[in-house]
């Protein structure tokens, strides 16, 4: 999860074969009532927004797929495109910063590792 500037605020790492909305379930979201919070599509969980919406009043603004039983209305579509842009964007610039091999001798090691180089990035970002 990201601020609108761009800055890692939350993030978690799970295996390669679990599901987007899954893994979604295992961010803390703290954040404050009534924040938005942009998703890809891979975040399609109609229920999952509504329960998100119901427990922490939390809005996810998810950028719908074009079969969509909730499709979006023309100017939500273009903010949301918008905003995942950026996402996508920080993403890049973060695996960029990244080794293109990490070695570690453990998984604990790995997942430390990956974690530090958010944490880097993150202050690399506050700090420029």
């Amino acid at each position: 999860m990201l601020t609108l500037q761009g800055i890692p605020v939350e993030f978690c790492l799970v295996p390669g074969r679990e599901n987007d909305s899954r893994a979604l379930g295992k961010l803390p979201f703290d954040v404050a009532p009534e924040s938005k919070i942009y998703m890809d599509a891979g975040y399609t969980d109609y229920q999952s927004e509504e329960d998100l919406f119901e427990a922490e009043m939390i809005y996810a603004m998810v950028q719908r797929k074009s079969n969509s039983k909730r499709p979006d209305e023309p100017h939500m579509r273009f903010l949301k495109q918008q905003k995942r842009k950026g996402i996508e964007t920080t993403f890049s610039e973060l695996t960029a910063k990244m080794l293109k091999r990490i070695h570690a001798v453990t998984q604990q090691g790995f997942l430390l590792k990956v974690a530090l180089f958010v944490i880097a990035f993150s202050f690399e970002k506050i700090a420029p």
